[in-house]
């Protein structure tokens, strides 16, 4: 098994610690082709239902 031959410097650990910081993003947004509300990309559209121009799931709407 391999093992490393020298401890690794302070400097180069938390360099390797601080850059979750940099992968944090925002998350990407898709306009829906049916109801053209934003929503992520690969998932269905939780304003319409729909899916890759398929209805997947009916939305319950209120009416008073």
């Amino acid at each position: 098994m391999a093992v490393p031959k020298r401890k690794p410097s302070k400097m180069k650990v938390r360099r390797r610690k601080a850059t979750w910081k940099n992968s944090i993003k925002k998350p990407t947004l898709a306009e829906c082709g049916h109801c053209h509300a934003m929503k992520l990309p690969h998932v269905i559209c939780p304003a319409c239902g729909y899916y890759n121009k398929k209805q997947i799931i009916t939305i319950k709407t209120e009416t008073k």
